[in-house]
């Protein structure tokens, strides 16, 4: 998604092989610089965004009786989440951008999380079974190689009774002009923006993820081409 195209303080960075399960390698390259440079000039559109709809999903976010939520979100970007988690959270990060590493472990010490930076693909989280009290996604979907198998991977990685938390920009109505323009300058689009894919139906994948409970809105902001918008919080 684009709109604008530790040690010390008690916190402990672990980081695994540069290689997922999956043989998904870290991206080091030009684009993926780029990437990271343009969207950290959209952080402040990003907030006013979705502020308000993610603090309040985030307070749904619980860790097991007497422990700090184990959290691993897929691909954090910037950072950004790091704001709405709860204090003393384990921040368990899959992002395959090394260009936003640095983000996030400033994020993580300005927050106190303690932050533990995975390498690997949203299709082969490289997190054990039942490992998070929630998983966390905004703004990501659009641009996974394989979304089912992403949810997929993310209610196998999940407790029973953890959470998924989503805020994603997803495909207009079928039929409608907006979702012609989508599917038009899909190419472009993706080139541009991180392989991003303006008329991904995340929202039916969701519904077809087995999860126990879904619990979703749909919302527009002033996006363009991707303005349609779904969010919420789905059960295992």
């Amino acid at each position: 998604m684009i709109f604008a195209i530790a040690m010390g303080m008690g916190l402990v960075e672990k980081r695994t092989p540069a290689t997922s399960p999956s043989g998904s390698k870290v991206r080091t390259g030009l684009r993926a610089r780029l990437f990271a440079w343009s969207l950290g000039h959209a952080d402040h559109t990003q907030h006013r965004l979705y502020a308000d709809r993610k603090r309040a999903l985030f307070t749904q976010i619980e860790g097991r009786a007497g422990s700090a939520p184990v959290v691993v979100e897929i691909g954090a970007g910037t950072g950004l989440n790091a704001a709405f988690l709860p204090t003393g959270a384990r921040w368990v990060v899959v992002e395959p951008n090394v260009h936003f590493h640095g983000r996030i472990r400033e994020a993580a010490q300005a927050h106190g999380l303690t932050v533990d930076l995975r390498d690997g693909a949203a299709e082969s989280l490289p997190v054990a079974d039942g490992e998070a009290d929630a998983v966390v996604s905004t703004l990501v979907l659009c641009s996974v190689a394989d979304v089912s198998r992403s949810l997929a991977e993310a209610r196998r990685v999940l407790r029973p009774g953890g959470r998924f938390v989503f805020v994603e920009h997803v495909a207009a109505p079928p039929g409608s002009l907006l979702r012609r323009v989508q599917r038009l300058v899909r190419q472009p689009w993706g080139w541009l923006a991180d392989g991003c894919r303006p008329d991904q139906d995340t929202g039916r994948r969701l519904a077809e993820a087995g999860f126990a409970d879904l619990q979703m809105d749909a919302f527009r902001v002033s996006g363009g081409v991707v303005a349609p918008h779904i969010a919420g919080v789905a059960t295992r």
